[in-house]
């Protein structure tokens, strides 16, 4: 893959780049400020950029404004937000054009190289992959959609894995259950919030975008 890295701290940029590296991928730009960031999006065209949110000149949310810009000019632009923050109101931003190929992970989350770089090609691949304490802020902010409200709770607690990112077999050893078995609940889930696209991965992003999205 073609990746952007977009951080301000040395050393953290540098470890991610190796990191990259030598997992295969290429790294066709770096950035450590707001317009940086945003003049990398938009002339490389990444499969997918890391975007730290707070970054130079102000260290407020520049990082993810550039983010935000970008996706508005290359729609779907496949961008996953690595942050100490969660800015609540941003993130719901990066999720409102339904696009997918989105993620936000908070830095202190991030515990092993396989489990990032796979949360990595999911979003490049348009999916999503959220960190629970971002989906924590963002249900916590907004009215529900009145078709959650027709799920159980054992298929809310599918979509809030699948949110995440995993996969039919990961939410299974989560739950513990049968892949079948979640395979059955995410068909459910489905038909009741209306999803009929026959792409599964299509149904899976929009399922996660109505769950975490105001109606």
């Amino acid at each position: 893959m073609r990746i952007v890295v977009a951080e301000d701290l040395y050393l953290l940029r540098d470890g991610m780049v190796r990191l990259l590296e030598a997992y295969g991928h290429q790294v066709v730009a770096t950035a450590t400020t707001g317009p940086e960031t945003l003049d990398a999006l938009l002339t490389r065209r990444p499969d997918v950029s890391i975007v730290d949110v707070r970054m130079p000149p102000t260290q407020s949310d520049e990082g993810l404004r550039a983010a935000l810009t970008a996706r508005r000019e290359l729609p779907g632009l496949p961008v996953l937000i690595l942050s100490q923050h969660v800015e609540q109101l941003y993130a719901r931003e990066l999720l409102a054009d339904g696009a997918g190929g989105v993620g936000y992970l908070l830095k202190e989350s991030v515990f092993d190289a396989d489990g990032f770089i796979d949360a990595l090609e999911r979003v490049a691949a348009g999916g999503t992959a959220m960190d629970p304490a971002v989906i924590g802020k963002l249900l916590s902010s907004g009215s529900a959609d009145q078709r959650l409200e027709r799920l159980t709770e054992r298929e809310h607690s599918v979509l809030s894995l699948m949110a995440e990112g995993l996969s039919n077999q990961a939410i299974g050893r989560r739950l513990f259950l049968s892949e079948s078995a979640i395979s059955k609940y995410t068909t459910s889930l489905f038909g009741k919030l209306g999803i009929t696209d026959d792409d599964n991965s299509n149904r899976r992003v929009l399922a996660v975008l109505t769950y975490l999205n105001e109606p």
